[in-house]
């Protein structure tokens, strides 16, 4: 009964540790961009405002955050990081209204990271929305799933379109708080 026991223990702290291993790996990805960090940026935010598909999917630009600019105006020495955020009504809609869901909100905006590495090369971030959305039960399993195929077409770069430019956030009007544009 011991030995079975043990084994059971042992079998459980292997699985714990296969799955910190992975799991990070399953829950983002990672990919090289073949652009700079702005051009990037801006490839990305055109892909949103006029893809078909996207359009009738309802993404629109919600903002895009600095988050490296308050640790430099701290005094830190980081390298650059661009955040665009995107929401769809579509999607958003049926999470929000859901009670027992409603605290996802927490995922809105989408949003896309864009950063450069000690390599010197920039990297493009997502969260794997499908996989998320399965942790959450069927409604919005489904969701996230449309939700990750359209993330794809976020990042499909077409290399014979000159770079567009990038998108700023517009400045919010005095007294209020934010700085992007929508939301969701």
């Amino acid at each position: 009964m011991l030995k079975i026991f043990g084994g059971f223990i042992a079998g459980v702290v292997v699985l714990v540790l296969v799955g910190m291993q992975m799991m990070p790996k399953m829950m983002f990805s990672e990919i090289e961009s073949p652009y700079g960090l702005e051009e990037t940026v801006a490839r990305i935010q055109y892909n949103i405002e006029n893809n078909p598909t996207l359009k009738a999917n309802g993404w629109s630009l919600s903002g895009l955050r600095n988050p490296a600019k308050a640790v430099q105006n701290d005094g830190g020495n980081v390298l650059p990081v661009l955040m665009i955020e995107v929401c769809s009504t579509k999607y958003s809609g049926p999470v929000l209204k859901d009670d027992d869901v409603r605290f996802l909100s927490i995922l809105m905006p989408c949003k896309v990271s864009v950063y450069k590495k000690q390599d010197g090369k920039v990297y493009i971030g997502t969260m794997n929305a499908g996989l998320m959305g399965r942790m959450f039960g069927p409604n919005v399993g489904e969701i996230m799933s449309h939700v990750a195929d359209d993330q794809k077409l976020f990042l499909i770069f077409d290399p014979k379109m000159p770079a567009p430019q990038m998108v700023l956030p517009k400045a919010a009007p005095t007294g209020a708080a934010g700085g992007g544009g929508g939301g969701c």
